[in-house]
């Protein structure tokens, strides 16, 4: 479990409380701004709080070394500047360091999992940036860690893969907790979401209570439709 407690960081994120549970995913929703990614960073140790602590799996974070650590949290970050000189495989390879091994059936595995197998030895400078996000949920299943974060993971991707990935996490053995842009992505993949406003939790619980029409509304400033599996949102002045 990773609980966060009281955690306050800088003017952006003001005394939040919450527990991802060992299994199941994690929706982090928000309008841009209200502090889902530097949430997410601050639980595994990107930011560090001002105030409050993150906990994983009962020990404070700042206790963990970087090898425990990544035992226990995989990251799927956004992608920034230009990859690295390096290869799909190698990449992907990074992920099993923790474990000092280079499982080569895990890796095979993973790729395959996100339809990067036939890529192998394509350098990343190649792809696009779908293959890249693709390659990046490659390497955070290969370090098989009990906790997967996931910066917008569908991201670049077309709809066949986002698909894909959300059912792979739907399969997971351990949690996945992911910033979402997308409500409906968030109501029919995630199992609990939590909703930010101004860097505060305003709502919390399954998907079907906390994303309607009356808590929506006022923090999107949209209209919200809602039916049993899809949001609309449109402008109130339309």
């Amino acid at each position: 479990m990773i609980e966060v407690k009281n955690l306050s960081f800088h003017d952006i994120l003001h005394d939040i409380s919450l527990q991802i549970p060992d299994h199941g995913i994690t929706g982090l929703v928000g309008p841009n701004g209200s502090g889902k990614t530097t949430l997410l960073r601050c639980m595994y140790g990107a930011n560090k709080a001002s105030s409050g602590q993150v906990l994983i799996d009962a020990t404070p974070l700042p206790k963990l070394s970087s090898r425990a650590l990544a035992r226990k949290i995989s990251v799927v970050g956004q992608e920034h500047g230009e990859p690295p000189p390096m290869t799909v495989a190698e990449i992907v390879r990074l992920g099993r360091l923790p474990h000092k091994d280079n499982n080569e059936r895990a890796i095979v595995d993973a790729l395959e999992r996100v339809g990067m197998a036939d890529k192998a030895t394509r350098p990343m400078a190649q792809l696009s940036g779908g293959e890249r996000q693709r390659v990046m949920i490659a390497r955070a299943f290969v370090q098989n860690a009990k906790h997967l974060l996931l910066d917008e993971p569908t991201n670049h991707l077309d709809i066949y893969y986002q698909l894909e990935v959300f059912q792979q996490l739907k399969e997971l053995k351990s949690n996945a907790v992911a910033v979402l842009h997308d409500l409906n992505s968030a109501l029919a993949y995630c199992d609990t979401v939590h909703l930010l406003d101004h860097g505060r939790i305003v709502a919390s619980g399954p998907p079907d209570e906390v994303l309607v029409p009356e808590i929506l509304e006022p923090i999107y400033r949209v209209r919200v439709i809602r039916t049993s599996t899809h949001l609309h949102l449109e402008r109130f002045d339309s």
